[in-house]
Parts: structure tokens; sequence; C-alpha cells
């Protein structure tokens, strides 16, 4: 901190110091308002220039300080100077002074909170940024966002101090006006009857709804200005069209369905999406296959002296194909249908915010207008352009089922959930897998030990676990497939005969019209809290809204989207994101909710970590998967949940009563009070519990209650 920051700070301490040495905060309550009325108006009367200044300088004092009062001094202004001039000094010191605590905060906390705060300020910066002035002007309308804390958090963003002057003058002045008023009410109170004056309760009536009404005039300054040259039709011909049938967008249209509304589900390919057709269902089957002939390949670890298995891939993957089929009718035409919902198949374009143009197979196209429309459109495996990965080509999550022959050696780019459960795999089956990874470890968003504890499972199983790999280009030599990859600074050859991409999934935000309508994308669909587009009546959820791509997240969207598309403006819900679960399959099984020690540590959060080995558990013991553990952290010195990592058997099983007790606000103590049956591998989930208690142990009253009975005894 430089010399002038360091003056600037001193003089401010000396302020605060000086305002709670000599007791100042007693001028700016309103006892002390009502003793000195008559004299304030007195000499407001005598001296109205002088008294407008002074009033006016200490309101840009308290305000650009952040002392408490400001408040009542609004009030007091509008009892003093009346609503007119009142609400003119008001306005103007309020926003001179907001201004100044904004140049405060940035020029003696922005660099550094930004370099150290920068990840949780993004949501404010990205605000900023996207709606600019928009932004302000709607936090500004709406009075429940504290005053000071504005301004200080305000001043740590990019703003232009000109743009922020004249959005807070002109936001602030509507609830300037309220209070004002307010003000002249309260000045008018000369007993405790004054108070029900219907005046003074028509001023607090309007300090209520304000917020309320500020924010349904911002939510149509911003309708307006979207919709501007397009024309709404008179009548729709469906209440809701939804493109995509996946997870989020069956569970859109079901809901739609049950509640009465008129309901057009579009699917271009097929219906289930990726996790039914190419993603959860196959690999589980498959992992299922693996996972036999990897215990009959350990079968003395079980008593067995000798077993053996006549495998063979292609039945396997027809297996995988028959999963699929028996799943089918679940997802079907016929029973979505049956349920209410028309289904069609084909290509569906966003021609207008209320108009949809759906081209069957033939090229016959039909137009149907909606009142709402929601984006399920999914996603697709991401390919990165690595030189010469054309020419080799390559294999991904959605083509990877079409194999008939076992890749010999085989090549995994990707070392997140679908890299690591498809690697472990292919091992298992037979395959000499190598895992590249330029990441330091697999499952990079998991604890430590969690990705060792895996990646030492994967090289027992065979797998060639490369992190630290960068792939940089790819060959053929000889009729023969070669992988170029960085490793410490020197180049590592990897033949193969088969590589499988795995690298992520990129949302599907092309083909249906969103360029054209002007809908901001990124990687995914920007929505807001509600799952809105830039138009209002325009959703998008699961894999193409993000920021989750997991198959129970997006049927978690969908009930938002549902149900706001068909009821917005009279009632709408945020979507809710605190207690999202997920695991990787691979084995040992991997599944979280909430934080783990990773982000929490990245966050600043506080928090105390229990752990209890699964190697300790009686039925783990007894079924020969004695491995993995389940950590719990909590909140300092309670025993709230703020995340559970569960590595081992069953983990995406036992993840669930974690799962339910974050959502209800269950703690330990009473997950610990429940009786759990023996022998399972759910006691695990109680003996961490006991791990917990027994670390948070009164152990003063402890101390006690062996005195008392070594009393007892005599």
């Amino acid at each position: 901190m430089n010399r002038k920051k360091f003056a600037l700070l001193g003089l401010i301490i000396a302020l605060v110091a000086a305002y709670y040495f000599f007791g100042l905060g007693q001028y700016f309550s309103l006892d002390f308002f009502k003793s000195q009325q008559a004299a304030i108006e007195s000499y407001r009367a005598q001296q109205p220039l002088l008294a407008a200044a002074i009033f006016f300088l200490v309101y840009v004092a308290v305000t650009a300080l952040s002392f408490p009062g400001a408040a009542l001094l609004t009030l007091v202004g509008g009892a003093v100077f009346g609503l007119l001039w009142g609400t003119v000094l008001i306005s103007f010191a309020s926003t001179i002074g907001a201004t100044l605590a904004f140049l405060i905060a940035r020029f003696l906390l922005r660099d550094s909170v930004q370099t150290r705060f920068g990840e949780r300020l993004k949501a404010i910066n990205d605000g900023v940024e996207k709606e600019g002035a928009l932004y302000l002007f709607t936090l500004r309308l709406v009075p429940a966002f504290p005053f000071f804390i504005m301004n200080l958090v305000m001043g740590l963003t990019r703003m232009k101090v000109s743009t922020y002057f004249w959005v807070s003058q002109l936001g602030m002045f509507a609830g300037t006006i309220v209070y004002v008023n307010a003000g002249t009410q309260l000045a008018q109170i000369e007993s405790l009857s004054g108070i029900v004056s219907p005046g003074l309760l028509a001023s607090f009536v309007l300090l209520g709804i304000f917020p309320l009404i500020a924010k349904k005039i911002v939510d149509l300054v911003k309708a307006r200005k979207v919709y501007a040259g397009w024309n709404k039709p008179a009548k729709f011909d469906r209440n809701l069209v939804v493109i995509g049938a996946g997870a989020a967008g069956l569970v859109t249209s079901y809901i739609a369905a049950a509640v009465k509304a008129k309901v057009t589900l579009v699917e271009k390919h097929k219906m289930g999406g990726d996790c039914l057709n190419t993603g959860c269902v196959p690999s589980k089957a498959l992992i299922r296959s693996a996972k036999l002939l990897s215990q009959i390949a350990n079968s003395r670890h079980y008593g067995i002296r000798s077993a053996q298995a006549e495998f063979d891939f292609a039945e396997a993957m027809e297996r995988v194909q028959r999963v699929i089929q028996d799943i089918a009718p679940h997802d079907s035409v016929a029973r979505y249908t049956g349920l209410g919902i028309e289904v069609r198949e084909g290509t569906a374009k966003i021609v207008s915010p209320w108009e949809v143009e759906i081209t069957d197979s033939n090229g016959q196209t039909q137009r149907l207008t909606t009142r709402s429309i929601v984006i399920a459109a999914g996603a697709r495996p991401f390919v990165p352009p690595i030189p010469g990965l054309s020419e080799v080509g390559c294999l991904t999550s959605d083509t990877i089922w079409n194999l008939r022959q076992l890749p010999k050696r085989l090549v995994v780019l990707g070392g997140g959930p679908i890299g690591s459960e498809l690697s472990q795999t292919f091992a298992r089956l037979g395959s000499k897998v190598t895992q590249v990874e330029m990441a330091p470890r697999i499952l990079g968003r998991e604890d430590p030990e969690v990705s060792e504890l895996v990646r030492q499972r994967f090289i027992a199983d065979g797998v060639i676990v490369a992190v630290n790999h960068a792939a940089k280009r790819f060959l053929i030599e000889n009729d023969e497939k070669i992988l170029i990859a960085e490793h410490a600074g020197q180049e590592i050859r990897i033949p193969f005969d088969e590589v499988l991409v795995a690298v992520g999934r990129a949302a599907n935000l092309k083909g249906y019209g969103l360029e054209e309508l002007g809908i901001p994308v990124g990687k995914t669909v920007d929505t807001n809290e509600f799952l809105q587009t830039r138009y209002p009546n325009i959703y998008a959820a699961g894999d193409v809204a993000g920021p989750y791509q997991f198959t129970h997240t997006a049927a978690h969207q969908a009930w938002y989207a549902a149900v706001n598309a068909l009821f917005d403006p009279f009632k709408k819900f945020k979507a809710d994101y605190t207690v999202i679960p997920w695991a990787t399959f691979t084995e040992p099984e991997v599944a979280r909710v909430g934080l783990n020690e990773l982000e929490a540590k990245e966050k600043g959060i506080a928090y105390e970590a229990s752990v209890y080995g699964i190697d300790d558990l009686d039925r783990a013991i007894a079924d020969g998967e004695a491995h993995g553990f389940v950590k719990v952290l909590t909140a300092p010195g309670s025993d709230r949940i703020l995340g559970v990592t569960i590595a081992g058997e069953h983990a995406g099983d036992l993840i669930a009563e974690y799962v339910l007790a974050m959502k209800q606000g269950i703690g330990l103590n009473k997950i610990l009070g429940t009786i759990h049956i023996y022998p399972t591998m759910a006691e695990a989930n109680k003996y961490v519990a006991g791990v917990w208690k027994k670390a948070n142990a009164p152990k003063g009253l402890l101390v006690w209650v062996e005195r008392f009975h070594n009393w007892r005894r005599g």
C-alpha cells in the first residue's frame, strides 16, 4: 500500500473514531430529531440556503463514510424541507456520497481484492460486463440491497465512475421520493395516534411494495426493448414448444402435459437423448460386463481356485444395445403421446420469439405459434483441433458403441469422468489402454487422495495413466498410428490402434435459430436465475444451459423451466443448485455432493473434515471391497454438512443419505442417531458421524461426568 492510500485510510479511520468517540450517533436518532424539530425548522425558515447547504454536506459525509443514519436523514429531509426540495437535496447528496464511497473502495481495495477474490466477484463483474448500466440500475431500484455494500462492491468492479454516478442518480430517484414522502408524514406525528394516520400508512405501504413495483418495471422495460421489432401473435397454437427429447426436454414436456398445457416436443434424432443412446445407459451396461470379468479374474481372492470366462467383445456390445432397447420404451414416442404430448420428429428452428418452424424428414415444414419455448438441445462430445487427428480418425462417447472388435491398443484422451470410466472398462475387457491427461492428475475436480486412489486401481487393472502429458499431434508411420505427446519438455511416442477423445462436451448451439434471434451464448446458452434467455418467454435447460452436465441436473432444471414458462408472470422460481450430487462410476466409485476440500480451500470457506475409512467396515471386508473412505465437511463447531465425498463400492448409492440431509437441513447428530442395518455399506455413513462426534465431544462436560461416576462408586 502506497503513501496516498495510507493517508486516506488514516483519515477515514480518524473520522470513524471521532464519530464513535464523541458519540455523534446520538444526533442521528428519531428521538433527537423530534426533540429538536421546532428549532431545526425555525433555523431553516431563517436561513434556508445555509440550512440546505449544511444538511447537504452532512448527508454527503454520512453516505461517503457509510455511517449509520442515512435512512433517518432521508426522513428528516422530507420533514424539514418538504417533498420537492427534500427530494432534490437528498437525490444529489446521496449520489455524490455514493460516488465518493465508490471511489474510496476503488482506490483502497480494488486491486488487492480483485487479485485475491476475483473468482468470487466473477458474477458481479460478469453482470456489469453483460448488462452494464442496466445491471446497476436494477440494483439501485430495489432498496433491499444495502446502500453502503453496493457502493463498496461496485467500487471493486470495472464500471466507469461517470456511469456509476448518473445511473445511481436515476436509479435511486424513485426510492428517494418514497422515503422523503414518508419523512413528510413522520414530521406530523405528535402522539401515538399519529402513527396510524392515513398518510403515514400510505407511505409505509409504498415503501413495502416499491421493490416489487420497481422489479416489475425493470422487467417490463427489458422485455419491451428485447421484443421491439417482433409482432406478437394474438392467439397461440401451443402453450409450450420444447426442442430436444433428452432428459431436460422429456421432463419439461411431461410436467407441462401434467398441468394440462398444450405442448409439442420436437426431436430430430433419437428419443431419450444422449443419456439413453450414447451416454449413461450404454456406459453402465458395458461397465457391468467389465466388472464381472474383473471379478472372475480375481476369483482366488474369494476362495475360488480357478474361474475363467469365454468373453466375446461383439456380444458384449450387442448386450449394450439390448439394454438400450429394453429401456427405450420409457422414453418412446408412444409413451409420451399417451401422456398427452404432441411429439414431432424433425428439426426445429425458432423463427421469432413466439414461432417455431418444424421440418420433418421429408422436408415438409410447419410453423407453430407458442406462448413459450424451452431449448433442451443437449450437448455433444468436443473434439479438439489436434493436428493429424482427422487423418487417424477418432472415437467419441457417441461413436464408440459402434465397435464390434476390441482395440488391442487404445489411447484415451481425457482424465475426466467419461475418460476414466471407459479407460478402466476397456482395460478390463482386454485392451492395452493408455490414458493421456495434460493435468497433473485424473479426476482433477476431486480431492487429491480420491484421484490417487482411483489411479492406483487403474494401474492394478493395467491402465497406463499418463498424466502431465499434452497431446500435440497424430501421425501415421509405416501403417501405424502414433500419438506424439509432450511430457516434461520431451516428446513421447505412443502407438495405438484406436483413440477415444473424451476431453469434455460442447453444448449444441447452432441450427435452431439462436443466431438469428440474437440470443447470447458462450459455452452454453446464456440464461438468468429463472433459466430465461434474452427473451423472457424462451428458456433453456439441461446440458445446453449448464452449468452442470448431468442427466439428473437436466431433469432438475426441467421443473423450473416448465413451471416458469407456463406460469410467468404470475409466478416463477429461481433454479436451485445448492445440493447437486454426482458420481463417477469407476472402481472405486466416486460420489460427491456439496463442497470438497479442494473447493473449500479455493473459496476460503472454513470447515472441519471427518473421515471414516471403509477398509474398517465389516460388510466391505466380507465383500472383499475394503477400500475407500467417506469424508464429510462440516461448519466449524457445528454438525451442519457442507459437503460429502465418498470413494468406494456403491458410493453413488451411499451419497443419497447425505443429499437428503443437506436438502432438509439434517446434521450429523441426527445421522448418528439413525439406525442403519448391520452389516451394510450404509453403516459407513453412521460411523463417519461418530468420527465427527468424537472430535466434537464436550471435553469439559465429560470431565465432570467422570467425576460424577467416580463419586457414584464411592
